[in-house]
């Protein structure tokens, strides 16, 4: 007889603690069953039958059949749940038959008889064997068969009669030979870093490959049917025929096993950066060309909110990457034109309970949100996050560095969602709007061109603290509330009543250690850093004084500056240690911050007009040519672009935009700009245009403006 269970009693046997015991007695107490047990050196120890049985130790060691969990073939009720109607009707007929083979009634039972029940030749009374020929001799098989049949019945019921088809892989690739498809796999993963080959060529591969490696017809080749099945089979494990090449390598670096990620506990435990090249064309306000914009965020895990943004021409430096870091110390202001409630939520978490107030109500007062003290940086292996600078400010100010694995993009995987977010939800409602890849790409996105980098960056900002910070984020969840939506700035509040209070800088001056560093040394007039003088009451304690500094910068003194702005330097007085700013000598002629890219580009324009010019001249064609290029209508903006060579085009989408986008302030004030501009205003451009010789001049030598971003790549990681 063989069944579920054995039974426990003197005489049978347990795997314990890894030693094969016997049951010699059994005990009825008062507090439950115990047993005495012997072990093969005849040591007896005495447990409870509870303890034995649940404890996990023991393992019974059954003296008759019956199944058990490691049972080859599928389980009864996967058998049963495969089937379709039809197959499942047959299978309860033939269960039937079985049933009326074996005890004349086909319920199984006397107390369930059907019509005319029992017929004659199934009547109990006679011999097993007569019944078996009589229901061989109506169904028109072998009693073999049947025979068969009462077993599997026996056996597992119902499920037993279910017909087994095919082979017993479980790969779904039938009587595939396991030689043949392992070489399938490795031809195919061969292709990971080659162009998309056909699957003909493949399985041609494959059979080349099989006689050398084991000679002439040993491994037997399936037919063209088969093999193209097999490997639409295969193409599961390695995709290598239906996705973009693209796509299968992704696919390919895929760790394996269980995917793991670090789990943030608290607001800036984590903070992810990373830069990506956006999907849309904007202008470069010195030199009024479209060029490609890239990206650089940086994000904390916990809230998944943004806490530096920063767009840049073409490509990014490892001062873009600090800007970005430094953000987080010393967020940017609220934007004139933002809603109400639009400021950034707080960041951090604190370490101490005392939290200077000057440092959040002083300065910060009229920030987007309160300064932030990251606990480690999880950046990839760019060399503009890996900079030496970077580095050694993080090691300084406790930031822990943590660089992803190499190509895992995954890695940072909330900061790469975030890039599709804004690809889908703003970028894409842009004008030179171009698509994430090659294939989704306008026939010329490059005349749409029609926005500044500045005013990108600032529909970027307005977009993630108006929307992005303010929607139900899908990947922020509480456990123990998993259907309550959680934005980033929920969660950011959640997380502050998690862990207590925020943290933030000691210091708002330790920001400036993140500007870049120039060794100059301080004379009679002040400093010069790249021809431009800069002065200030702080420096005249080291006026024509040696350093104490060695090495490389022996005698200078280090002077920080802004790439951003060159109207402005910083210098750390070495008495007090107090930071104090320097103006640049033309920084009067300027109402805004100069970009060191700019006056670059001013001097170049200057050099090309005069013989011999200055920076106030530079400035100032700077300005002129600004005048026009940094218009707010559309007539202004289009003689810029004539100047660059380049046409506007079509209006802008201002009818197919989203509505929750079209109502940010800064794009709704693009969008809102007419399709063509006033006759007068038309009319007035182009008699300015016409009567100056200067706009023919920069026309001529616009050729050799546009090489101006020719070197900006020695920057960029391959």
């Amino acid at each position: 007889m063989s069944g579920a269970g054995t039974r426990l009693g003197v005489g049978t046997h347990f795997r314990l603690d890894g030693e094969t015991v016997e049951v010699v007695e059994i005990f009825a107490l008062p507090t439950g069953m115990e047993v005495l047990l012997k072990d093969g050196r005849d040591r007896l120890q005495r447990m409870s039958v509870r303890e034995l049985m649940t404890s996990g130790r023991a393992q019974v060691i059954p003296n008759r059949t019956g199944p058990v969990a490691d049972d080859p073939g599928d389980l009864a009720t996967v058998m049963l749940a495969t089937l379709s109607k039809a197959e499942k009707a047959e299978v309860l007929e033939r269960a039937s038959h079985v049933r009326e083979m074996l005890f004349g009634y086909r319920s199984g039972t006397p107390e369930l008889p059907g019509a005319d029940e029992p017929r004659p030749q199934y009547s109990p009374d006679l011999p097993l064997a007569r019944r078996y020929a009589a229901k061989a001799s109506e169904l028109g098989i072998g009693v073999r068969t049947l025979e068969r049949w009462a077993m599997r019945y026996h056996a597992d019921g119902e499920a037993g009669l279910v017909l087994q088809k095919g082979s017993s892989r479980t790969d779904g690739l039938g009587r595939a030979d396991p030689r043949w498809v392992e070489t399938a796999l490795e031809v195919m993963a061969e292709y990971t870093e080659e162009s998309q080959p056909s699957v003909k060529i493949v399985i041609e591969r494959v059979r080349i490959r099989l006689e050398a490696r084991f000679g002439a017809d040993v491994v037997k080749v399936p037919k063209r049917t088969t093999a193209y099945r097999w490997m639409e089979e295969l193409e599961r494990r390695q995709p290598t025929f239906r996705l973009s090449t693209k796509r299968n390598r992704d696919i390919a670096s895929r760790p394996g096993g269980v995917y793991g990620k670090l789990r943030p506990t608290r607001p800036g435990e984590y903070l992810l950066m990373d830069t990506t090249r956006l999907d849309v064309f904007a202008l470069d306000p010195g030199t009024l060309q479209w060029m490609q914009a890239e990206l650089t965020v940086a994000m904390d895990w916990y809230t998944r909110c943004i806490t530096g943004i920063r767009v840049t021409p073409v490509s990014t430096k490892a001062v873009d990457a600090a800007a970005v870091l430094f953000q987080t110390y010393r967020p940017q202001p609220i934007g004139p034109s933002w809603p109400e409630g639009a400021a950034w939520p707080d960041h951090g978490i604190p370490r101490t309970v005392l939290v200077d107030k000057a440092a959040v109500d002083g300065p910060l007062a009229a920030a987007a949100g309160p300064a932030m003290v990251p606990e480690t940086l999880v950046v990839d292996h760019g060399k503009i996050f890996l900079s030496e600078h970077l580095l050694s400010v993080c090691r300084r100010l406790g930031i822990s560095v943590q660089p992803a694995r190499l190509r895992t993009g995954r890695d940072k995987g909330p900061i790469e969602r975030f890039f599709k977010t804004l690809r889908e939800d703003l970028l894409q409602v842009l004008p030179g709007y171009k698509g994430p890849d090659i294939h989704t790409r306008g026939v010329n996105p490059e005349k749409d061109a029609f926005l500044f980098h500045h005013e990108l960056e600032a529909m970027i900002r307005e977009w993630v603290a108006v929307d992005y910070h303010r929607r139900p984020h899908g990947g922020l969840l509480d456990p123990h509330l998993p259907k309550f939506p959680l934005s980033p700035v929920k969660m950011f509040e959640h997380g502050i009543a998690r862990a207590g209070y925020i943290e933030v800088p000691r210091d708002s001056n330790l920001a400036y250690e993140f500007l870049e560093i120039n060794w100059r040394t301080i004379q009679h007039y002040g400093i010069e850093i790249d021809s431009r003088r800069y002065n200030g009451d702080a420096l005249d304690i080291c006026r024509d004084v040696t350093s104490s500094h060695g090495g490389r910068a022996k005698g200078r003194w280090p002077i920080c500056t802004d790439p951003d702005d060159v109207t402005r330097a910083y210098f750390r007085d070495p008495v007090e240690h107090r930071w104090h700013t320097l103006w640049w000598e033309h920084a009067p002629d300027l109402k805004m911050p100069l970009s060191d890219e700019a006056l670059k580009f001013a001097r170049q324009l200057a050099a090309k007009r005069y013989t011999y010019p200055n920076d106030k001249l530079a400035v100032g064609l700077l300005l002129e040519r600004w005048s026009l290029g940094l218009g707010n209508s559309l007539s202004e903006r289009r003689m810029a672009l004539r100047l660059s060579r380049e046409q506007l085009g079509e209006g802008l989408p201002g009818a197919e935009t989203e509505p929750s986008v079209a109502t940010l302030p800064s794009v709704s004030r693009i969008l809102s700009l007419p399709k063509e501009p006033a006759m007068d205003e038309a009319v007035q451009c182009a008699t300015d245009t016409e009567a100056s010789d200067d706009d023919d001049i920069d026309l001529e030598d616009l050729n050799e403006e546009l090489g101006f971003y020719a070197t900006a790549l020695k920057d960029v990681d391959d």
